[in-house]
C-alpha cells in the first residue's frame, strides 16, 4: 500500500524544462532567413518508475532450447504470475533454487545410422530431482547421455534395453526396458505410456505409479491408468516396464510448516469457507474409455 501511495505522489510531480540559449531561439542560416524555435510553454508530467520488476525474467527461454544437454538448466521462479505480472496460480512463491534436468521423455530415439535396431544403454547414476516426485536416472549409450524417469528397482550399472520391433511372440521384458505394447503380454506393470508413437511419454509419470495393460485389440491396446481410467492406443506406442521410482512418496511425512515453504508452497489465507456439496464420499461409475486411435467409423464402410 505504501509502495502505492509513493508511486501516486511521484507521477503527480512534475518537471520543468531547461530554458533554451539565445542562440537556439533565432538561428541565422546561410540564406539570411530567420528560423525560430519554439519554446514549449507545456511542462512535461513525469512518468515515474515502475514498482513492480518487469516481468521479463519470467521468459522461460530455457523450455525453448533446441539442442539437449545433460548439465542443469537455471530456472527463475515466477511466484504464481504471468507475463504480466498478475497472479495466476495463488499458493506458490519462494521456496529453494531449483535447477531443472532436461528428461528425455522420447525413450525410442535412435543413433544416426542406427534406426530400427534394438538398442541397449547403461545406467549412470540414480538421484533425486527437485522438478518431479519420481526420481530420475542418467544413462548412456553409445556417443550421448540422457535424463529418463527411473523406475523402482534401478540401479547403477544396470542394462536397460529399448526397442521398437513388434514380434510374433510376447517378449519377457526386465524391469527398466521400452517396448511398443503389442510386443508386450497381456497383464505387463507399466509406466511412461505415449499416446501418440513417437511424441513421448504423457501419461504414467508420477512417483509409485504404474498401469496395466488389459488387452490388444486390432492393432490397439488397452491401457488401465493408475486413476482406473482406460485408454485405447496404437500398439506402436511405447511403454516402460515396471513401476515408477520413489514409491513411498504419498507416505511422506512434511512435518512442519516451514518445509513446505522450501517446497515453494505458501499458506491458505485462513478464511473459514462452509463446505458444499462437493465435500464427502461419493460413489461414482467410472469415466467411459478414452480412445486415442482414429479407427474408422461404421458409415465410412
Amino acid at each position: 500500500m505504501a509502495v502505492r501511495c509513493l508511486t501516486r505522489a511521484l507521477r503527480s510531480l512534475t518537471v520543468s524544462q531547461p530554458a533554451l540559449l539565445s542562440s537556439q531561439v533565432v538561428a541565422q542560416t546561410k540564406l539570411g532567413a530567420q528560423v525560430c524555435v519554439s519554446v514549449p510553454s507545456t511542462v512535461g508530467q513525469c512518468r515515474g518508475f515502475l514498482t513492480t520488476a518487469f516481468l521479463q525474467q519470467n521468459r522461460t527461454l530455457w523450455k525453448q532450447r533446441e539442442k539437449y544437454t545433460i548439465k542443469p538448466i537455471g530456472m527463475k521462479k515466477t511466484g504464481g504470475r504471468d507475463h504480466t505480472g498478475r497472479i495466476r496460480t495463488h499458493g506458490i512463491g519462494g521456496g529453494h533454487k531449483q535447477k531443472y534436468r532436461w528428461i528425455d521423455f522420447q525413450r525410442l530415439r535412435y543413433e544416426p545410422n542406427k534406426e530400427t535396431q534394438p538398442f541397449e544403454e547403461k545406467v549412470v547414476e540414480v538421484r533425486y530431482d527437485p522438478c518431479r516426485s519420481a526420481d530420475i536416472a542418467l544413462v548412456a549409450g553409445g556417443d550421448r547421455k540422457r535424463w529418463i524417469i527411473a523406475t523402482e528397482n534401478m540401479q547403477a550399472g544396470d542394462i536397460i534395453k529399448t526397442s521398437g520391433v513388434i514380434g510374433r511372440m510376447a517378449v519377457s521384458a526386465n524391469e527398466g526396458d521400452a517396448y511398443p505394447l503389442g510386443a508386450l503380454p497381456v497383464g505387463t506393470l507399466v509406466n511412461n505410456l505415449e499416446i501418440q508413437p513417437g511424441k513421448g511419454s504423457e501419461y504414467i509419470r508420477a512417483a509409485g505409479t504404474s498401469g496395466v495393460l488389459l488387452r490388444k485389440v486390432n492393432g490397439t491396446a488397452i491401457v488401465q491408468l493408475p486413476s482406473k481410467r482406460q485408454v485405447q492406443v496404437l500398439e506402436t506406442c511405447m511403454v516402460t516396464i515396471g513401476r515408477v521410482s520413489n514409491v513411498d512418496h504419498n507416505k511422506e511425512i512434511i512435518g512442519k510448516a516451514g518445509r513446505n515453504r522450501w517446497f515453494g508452497v505458501r499458506p491458505s489465507s485462513g478464511l473459514w469457507q462452509r463446505k458444499g456439496g462437493w465435500a464427502g464420499r461419493k460413489i461414482k461409475p467410472l469415466p467411459p474409455m478414452k480412445n486415442y486411435v482414429n479407427l474408422p467409423s461404421i458409415s465410412a464402410k
